[in-house]
């Protein structure tokens, strides 16, 4: 039993250093879009979010009971070498995370986790110590759809926040007053991810404390696998303070991924982020907030006009969410081999080479400083998936507008035209000089020429208000942004 208690003293440490670590990687996710637009100053954006996180942590435990009582099945594992498992599961879970924050690559820490305990709990116990209807349900479904649902609702609120605000194009500030929203949709964000995230480390400490007995009320009781009140201060204030410390080092790395976020889009895809974690949460499902929010800043940019997907960046960022998983899950079962094979020294093992790999990833990290000019945040990264032009090629509703101006100029030039030749004949039968009859003429070319261009560009915009195709080819393209994709 006192092996046990340690045990779960360990796996608690460990849990709690992972909520920090899941502050730092994901703070990007609530704060990159208003810093990148200017709607907030990043030492504010960074405060704003911890303090936040940490509000959000106190108001739902519908997550945390998913992680407690639903992923592992507790009856058929037994709670013999359960706090053992979970202690390699974490392990899985904080390489993975700290490998992917040093590398750049695109992943999740929800994943991550879920990967090291599936992991670990499937080598100790064989794969009936899972309950895969509800992994199935309340993790693979919710990660495939969420993204996808909040890239759609990002796309329509960004058609609908430019089409009510049309009249501004062409102006850079017309828009600005998005900005101000977003202080509203930013704060939305840094909110569920505090009630989504925070709660997966409460579920991993309440899972631990059942095994030994320490939590409190009845087994049998529906109620029985929420988190203690300590459980969920230590795990609301660990997460805040991940968000406020280690969230610089992806904050100053935005300049690269999002200069080209406008307000409207940056709040049409907070908003987006926002709804769809808050309401996930709510149901219980435990979601990556990292590939909502990429998901919304994809969709948001696809709203805007004249944009293309750039399939060879959203390809890698979908392949770097689908390794998560599984890769965490290989971690965490070479973990789980040495408790299985060594118990107590396994156990011991793993810690030493936990904090190993952990020191040795971070000293690593301090050889190649990040900043704004090498590396980028995942939500960041994922901006890169949606090209859009400099310049976006004219609206329908533009070019009906040119449409009718063009017809009234051509108009005007067939009747410039007409009076310069009747003008020609009537010098010419009035018996003007050769002079004067020579420059009537010529001003009649030039009127008559001048009427062929504005019939020409009549119907060229004629073509552009029934061609979207047509349209989207007048836009004006940045080279540099597609000669550092080609670098890419």
């Amino acid at each position: 039993m006192e092996t046990a208690a340690l045990v779960v003293v360990l796996v608690i440490a460990l849990a709690l250093f992972f909520d920090f670590t899941n502050g730092f990687h994901d703070t990007a996710n609530a704060m990159a879009t208003p810093i990148a637009t200017g709607a907030l100053k990043p030492k504010t954006a960074v405060l704003l979010a911890a303090v936040l996180n940490l509000v959000g942590a106190f108001l739902s435990t519908e997550v945390s009971k998913t992680v407690s009582g639903g992923i592992i099945n507790e009856s058929a594992v037994g709670h013999t070498l359960l706090p053992e498992l979970i202690f390699a599961g974490l392990i899985g879970a904080i390489t993975w995370n700290m490998l992917t924050w040093l590398l750049g690559l695109p992943s999740s820490s929800s994943h991550a986790l879920f990967g090291g305990l599936i992991g670990a709990t499937i080598v100790g116990f064989s794969a009936s110590g899972i309950n895969f209807g509800v992994v199935l349900s309340k993790v693979i479904l919710p990660a495939l759809i969420a993204p996808l649902t909040a890239g759609v609702i990002a796309y329509v609120a960004t058609k609908v926040a430019y089409g009510l605000t049309r009249r501004y194009d062409g102006k850079p500030d017309g828009r600005s007053g998005f900005r101000w929203g977003q202080i509203f949709t930013s704060s939305m964000v840094a909110l569920s991810h505090g009630t989504n995230d925070a709660q997966k480390t409460m579920g991993v400490i309440t899972l631990a404390l059942i095994t030994v007995g320490w939590q409190s009320g009845d087994p049998g009781s529906p109620e029985y696998h929420n988190p203690e009140f300590w459980v969920i201060v230590a795990c609301a204030g660990t997460i805040a303070l991940g968000t406020y410390l280690g969230g610089w080092r992806i904050i100053r790395t935005l300049g690269k991924g999002l200069t080209e976020v406008k307000p409207a889009q940056g709040f049409a895809a907070e908003s987006s982020t926002a709804a769809t974690i808050l309401a996930s949460s709510a149901f219980g499902f435990a979601l990556s907030t990292t590939q909502v929010a990429s998901g919304s800043v994809i969709g948001s940019g696809l709203g805007r006009r004249g944009s293309t997907v750039r399939w060879r960046t959203a390809g890698r960022i979908a392949v770097g969410w689908l390794l998560t998983l599984p890769a965490a899950g290989l971690v965490g079962a070479l973990a789980a081999v040495m408790v299985r094979w060594l118990g107590g020294w396994g156990v011991a093992i793993d810690a030493v080479l936990a904090v190993v790999i952990i020191v040795g990833l971070f000293l690593r990290s301090r050889r190649n400083a990040v900043t704004h000019a090498n590396a980028m945040s995942d939500v960041a990264e994922s901006g890169h998936a949606v090209e859009l032009p400099e310049v976006p090629g004219p609206t329908r509703r533009t070019s009906r507008i040119e449409l009718m101006r063009a017809l009234e100029r051509a108009e005007r030039k067939a009747d410039d035209a007409e009076r310069a030749a009747k003008r020609a004949k009537k010098l010419k039968k009035s018996g003007g000089t050769p002079s004067e009859v020579k420059a009537a003429r010529k001003a009649a070319e030039r009127a008559a020429q001048k009427y062929a261009e504005a019939e020409k560009a009549a119907a060229a915009w004629e073509e552009l208000s029934a061609s979207r195709r047509a349209r989207a080819k007048l836009a004006e393209w940045d080279l540099g942004v597609d000669d550092q994709e080609g670098a890419r």
